[in-house]
């Protein structure tokens, strides 16, 4: 852990730099907005992580026996991006038999001291009224409300635990901010680029997380993680997961490429970067492929008692058909409740749509080239 530690000084202070004195594609400039946002922001993101550090010190003080938890037979649902994984991801979180990070744990507390800190709060909020817990509700439904058409999420809500790769700065979504910054890029090609010290160093800390997790939530629960951006990740994880299983949601490139490439525009913008940057549309649209090229690959290597695919079209039609088979595929017990809780699921998902547009035309690309991109897909 020390050893991450000082990589991750020494990244920061890389990220930080270039960030405030380089193109942030190498072809658009470097705008006084830019370095104006990033100097009020840099110093906030250190601080939060900076607390993650010292959650983790206090953790190893005060709740060793995290160490001593042992991550079994997780699940992990994976895939393309924009292509189901956060629906298919709240639904099965209702199931009791897994726990998963939420929000709050995610960005705000990845360590054992820091849950303990905050679930304590709650439960002083809650002798008193819950004032400060309205307070929290009514902020987070300002704060939210903008991400409703792309990501609906709130501080309770199942998240992807990919958050807590933050303190180690490996958590792609910070490409958004810092495209400029290669780690980032090689995190997206995980099983290829990184060398395998790197890879090894990653995903002890990861399975860490999962750890303290655990220790919070109970042992005898099954760790559900959902992360699309961990496709990239999809053979690592399996190997330092021997008896994990995994679920993969999967969609046509043609739709997942501009769905994608729209539903961070706003998040480049709020950086000053340009949403319709060609450098970083082209490095995304490389990324996406490897990821279908990735996945593939973890389906070649693994039996049908650890892997099975979702399509998007399937999930559409309908969950309760697409999980009992998956469940039983996985070998997972499907309880009564949980198989009725489907059922009213499908029922209400029947009205549901997206109020999300988008077209490959709008991003400068067309469906000849995407297709001969993405052929092995």
């Amino acid at each position: 852990m020390l050893r991450l530690f000082l990589i991750s000084i020494k990244r920061f202070i890389g990220l930080a730099v270039g960030a405030l004195t380089r193109s942030p594609d190498g072809v658009a400039p470097l705008r006084p907005r830019r370095v104006l946002v990033l100097a009020l922001v840099l110093p906030l993101f250190a601080l939060v992580q900076a607390i993650h550090w010292l959650g983790y010190l206090l953790d190893d003080l005060l709740f060793r026996g995290w160490r001593r938890v042992e991550v079994r037979a997780p699940v992990f649902v994976l895939g393309v991006p924009r292509s189901g994984t956060t629906r298919l991801h709240q639904v099965l979180a209702e199931d009791a038999q897994f726990t998963t990070f939420r929000t709050w744990e995610c960005l705000f507390a990845p360590s054992v001291s820091q849950r303990r800190f905050w679930l304590a709060l709650a439960r002083l909020d809650g002798l008193i009224g819950r004032p400060f817990g309205r307070l929290l509700g009514w902020l987070e439904r300002r704060v939210f409300a903008a991400l409703d058409d792309v990501h609906a999420m709130s501080l309770s809500t199942p998240e992807e635990d990919y958050f807590a790769l933050m303190p180690i700065l490996s958590c792609f979504i910070l490409a958004l901010p810092f495209p400029g910054f290669e780690h980032l890029w090689r995190i997206g090609r995980f099983d290829r680029d990184l060398p395998a010290d790197e890879r090894r160093l990653i995903l002890r800390y990861y399975q860490d997380c999962l750890k303290r997790h655990l220790y919070v939530h109970g042992t005898e629960r099954v760790m559900l993680s959902k992360n699309a951006a961990f496709a990239p990740l999809a053979q690592g994880l399996a190997a330092q997961f021997p008896d994990a299983r995994f679920i993969v949601c999967l969609r046509d490139p043609l739709e997942t490429v501009p769905s994608q490439l729209s539903s961070i525009a706003d998040g480049l913008t709020f950086f000053g970067v340009p949403a319709d940057s060609a450098p970083i549309r082209a490095r995304l649209v490389e990324q996406l492929a490897f990821y279908y090229e990735n996945l593939d690959a973890l389906r070649q290597t693994l039996p049908r008692s650890r892997h099975a695919a979702l399509g998007m079209n399937e999930l559409r039609a309908g969950l309760a058909p697409a999980l009992t088979r998956i469940y039983d595929q996985l070998g997972l017990t499907l309880s009564p409740a949980f198989a009725e809780r489907l059922t009213a699921e499908d029922g209400r998902a029947r009205g549901y749509r997206s109020r999300h547009h988008y077209s490959l035309e709008q991003f400068g690309l067309d469906a000849a080239g995407i297709e001969q991109r993405f052929a092995a897909a």
